[in-house]
């Protein structure tokens, strides 16, 4: 089945009045037989000037032709950009200075009150199995900051790399913290948030490197 030329929204110019009801195909297969009736008409011996109105025939055909294609072509969506590889989230700039919520942790299936143990250094752990990150946070952290590691792998769980009394792995169970930060796990991936005693945000990495990511503002965190 085709469609009315003047009908047509591909922005061609509309075709002299005179030529009358044109149909633009859907496929160019269906011209098959009108086609082949004006070869019939080339072949066969003509007065002379006839051959204006044939060739006028073939004119209207090819335009017909070629206006069909270019709506087809020209209604195609455009291909899907490609997928491009996930980038390092930046940190939330508006929770810089924030108060945390009152959250509860959770250590053996017991409430452990988040604000009881700032200031500290909370290591967000959950999709990394990273006991060297651990450890390099715990031989930074001035006396008086708690290095917190979240949901961590059970390797630091049960042999933490550092003394009990300089590290606890507590576990939230609802991801409260995630929620709050706005930060999804990434795996092989350790966050940073670094809060002080009042319960006030003062830095967050997403994905910690190195010590050298926060240590200027660890240091203040024990003042």
């Amino acid at each position: 089945m085709g469609r009315p030329a003047a009908d047509d929204d591909s922005g061609l110019p509309d075709l002299p009045p005179e030529w009358g009801r044109v149909v633009v195909p859907n496929n160019a297969a269906e011209l098959s037989a009108e086609a082949e009736q004006i070869r019939r008409e080339l072949n066969r011996p003509t007065p002379s000037g006839s051959v204006v109105p044939t060739l006028l025939a073939l004119l209207v055909v090819m335009v017909t032709v070629l206006a069909g294609l270019s709506a087809t072509i020209w209604a195609q969506s455009p291909p899907a950009p490609l997928a491009s590889t996930p980038a390092t989230p930046a940190p939330p700039t508006d929770l810089i200075g924030r108060t945390m919520p009152a959250f509860d942790l959770v250590d053996n299936g017991q409430p452990v009150p988040l604000r009881g143990l700032l200031p500290a250094v909370i290591l967000l752990a959950d999709a990394c199995a990273c006991p060297a990150e651990v450890a390099s946070t715990v031989a930074v952290a001035p006396p008086g900051v708690t290095v917190i590691a979240i949901n961590p792998d059970p390797a630091v769980r049960d042999a933490p790399p550092a003394p009990p009394n300089t590290l606890r792995a507590l576990d939230d169970p609802a991801d409260g913290l995630r929620a709050f930060l706005r930060l999804p796990p990434r795996a092989d991936v350790v966050s940073a948030l670094l809060v002080d005693r009042s319960g006030t945000v003062r830095k967050l990495v997403p994905e910690l490197h190195s010590t050298a990511d926060y240590e200027p503002e660890l240091a203040r965190l024990a003042n």
